[in-house]
């Protein structure tokens, strides 16, 4: 019994070193329109690295986003994205080429990640270049990506149609640490 109880401490604490956390990801949109360019970031992101297998998924309260003016953040969520009907926003995949990429080493590492993006409800598989910069013991990876609102659902209203970009660019940074052992 006390090597069972030793075996899964140890699968447990082993498990634990492999995997890199963050709590307060950046995660950014922005859009150059006629009528007005559109800009929202959080540092609410939360997300989780598996150095192992590469794996690494992301998530995000929609209401966590802030504008510049208040107006604008009610429409998004309340019109666009309607928050509170789809209060989350998640990335799930996996790094591509995960042998290109040392953790252990200092250094700037592009690599690229495919996985499923869903906004609004909506999944689409992404394929995006990041750039990660390992430097002792962190991990910060760097994204920049656009998407189009149509393949989210994201409706216009016809009255600004014509006045609003159909594409978003996203930028994503996540500061990565060892998470803490259990």
């Amino acid at each position: 019994m006390v090597f069972l109880m030793f075996v899964v401490l140890y699968c447990t604490a082993t498990n634990a070193q492999d995997r890199l956390l963050t709590r307060n990801g950046s995660i950014s949109f922005y859009s150059k329109t006629p009528l007005e360019d559109i800009e929202a970031n959080t540092q609410t992101a939360v997300s989780v690295l598996d150095k192992k297998t590469g794996e690494i998924e992301f998530s995000v309260l929609v209401k966590s986003f802030t504008f510049e003016k208040a107006l604008m953040q009610e429409h998004f969520n309340e019109d666009y994205l309607e928050s509170d009907k789809f209060p989350k926003s998640t990335f799930k995949g996996h790094i591509e080429a995960l042998d290109k990429l040392s953790f252990d080493k200092d250094g700037k590492y592009s690599v690229s990640v495919t996985g499923e993006l869903t906004i609004h409800g909506q999944s689409r598989t992404l394929t995006t270049p990041v750039t990660f910069t390992i430097l002792k013991g962190v991990a910060l990876a760097d994204a920049q990506f656009d998407i189009a609102l149509s393949d989210y659902k994201v409706a216009i209203p016809s009255l600004v149609k014509d006045k609003i970009s159909k594409t978003v660019k996203i930028a994503v940074r996540l500061s990565y640490v060892a998470q803490a052992q259990p």
